[in-house]
């Protein structure tokens, strides 16, 4: 290792503490990426329990909800967070005058990234730790290619929220376009309102 590489890694872990530090004190991604699942795990838990998912499924309710909770917190980093962040840096000209400095914006944003990454795995090792103590959760099928499909998501909707971020001249639209993208997501994805008790149409 290099000493340049050695130096750019510990920018990039000095730089990913401290974002970390200022978005526990902001409190949003620990409620909707962290909270926020577990609650509904445990909501869908209490309901469910251990019914199948229809009548002569060989897996339960929640066993088939696991994949959309996970999404939860994907979906609060990769369309809220980082949209908001990004434009946000953009209005206030903070990525140019991160090019005057050793730090270069594209390691600002691979920070954030990195960061929203991470809240997603804690949701998704605290919601597997909680489904399989609470309510005796089993993974049938294959887990890489369940991993395969979770980062996939998340690739996805990181790259969405970049471009929605990037195309914002300011947080207060972003803000418009993330509750746009999130909100219907959050609602009708099957994850908070599963589609069985839904209606119909």
């Amino acid at each position: 290792m290099t000493f340049r590489t050695f130096n750019t890694f510990k920018t990039f872990r000095t730089l990913l503490k401290n974002e970390l530090k200022m978005s526990f004190r902001g409190m949003d991604m620990l409620i909707f990426a962290l909270i926020m699942p577990l609650a509904v795990l445990v909501i869908l838990g209490l309901i469910f329990g251990q019914k199948p998912a229809f009548e002569g499924a060989p897996y339960t309710f929640l066993e088939q909800s696991f994949g959309a909770l996970c999404t939860i917190s994907i979906c609060a980093g990769g369309v809220m967070g980082l949209p908001l962040v990004i434009s946000d840096y953009r209005a206030k000209h903070i990525l140019k005058r991160w090019q005057v400095t050793p730090v270069s914006p594209s390691l600002v944003l691979a920070v954030e990234i990195s960061m929203y990454a991470l809240y997603a795995l804690a949701s998704l090792v605290s919601l597997f730790i909680a489904a399989f103590c609470f309510f005796g959760f089993k993974m049938k099928g294959s887990l890489a290619l369940f991993l395969a499909g979770y980062f996939l998501v998340m690739l996805t909707m990181f790259s969405i929220g970049m471009m929605a971020g990037g195309v914002s001249k300011d947080s207060k639209t972003a803000g418009i376009i993330t509750s746009l993208l999130y909100f219907p997501m959050l609602i009708f994805s099957g994850a908070t309102l599963p589609y069985e008790i839904m209606p119909a149409t």
